[in-house]
């Protein structure tokens, strides 16, 4: 079994029209949903054994504001500058080169390759993965190498607007 966990990076600062796409930080929003979210992946058992993200510096922030929320070590996560601006075949790349030691793999990374990805490989079909939102699949394999070429069972769609509505029923 192996299980990949596609996060899309928290709400991005457009705030300095100076700065390139690659360095935008995050903004106030997603500040709060970034922890938010590593908060309610914990509780709902999420374990990464790796956590590969872009190099860009909203998606590291996210993934290491996420990867503390989950007593994963920041110091661990490893970048790939393959993510950033990826189209789905290089993310299925990626995805078939994970190391077979680690079976529950978080890429944390960008749209639309995000969104397309998750819709190749999972059951279900997602219009738009949102900022900070998170998709699961599981796949009946003990190989990365087989799991990015079949279909796997979507076992959640997480994204802070669901989360904050959960909250207030």
């Amino acid at each position: 079994m192996r299980e990949l966990f596609i996060l899309r990076h928290a709400k991005s600062s457009w705030d300095d029209p100076a700065l390139s796409d690659f360095d935008r930080p995050l903004n106030h929003r997603g500040k709060e949903d970034a922890p938010m979210m590593g908060k309610h992946l914990a509780t709902i058992g999420v374990d990464p054994d790796l956590i590969v993200s872009s190099p860009a510096k909203r998606a590291k922030k996210t993934a290491k504001i996420v990867a503390e929320k989950l007593g994963y070590d920041p110091q661990k996560i490893v970048y790939s500058e393959t993510i950033y601006e990826a189209s789905p075949q290089s993310l299925l790349y990626l995805v078939c080169q994970f190391p077979e030691n680690a079976k529950r793999v978080m890429l944390v990374g960008h749209n639309p390759g995000l969104t397309q990805l998750a819709n190749i490989l999972g059951d279900i079909t997602i219009d738009n993965i949102p900022t900070a939102g998170i998709v699961a699949i599981a796949f009946d394999t003990s190989k990365w190498e087989e799991a990015c070429r079949m279909k796997g069972h979507t076992l959640f769609f997480e994204y802070p607007k669901k989360i904050k509505e959960k909250g207030t029923k």
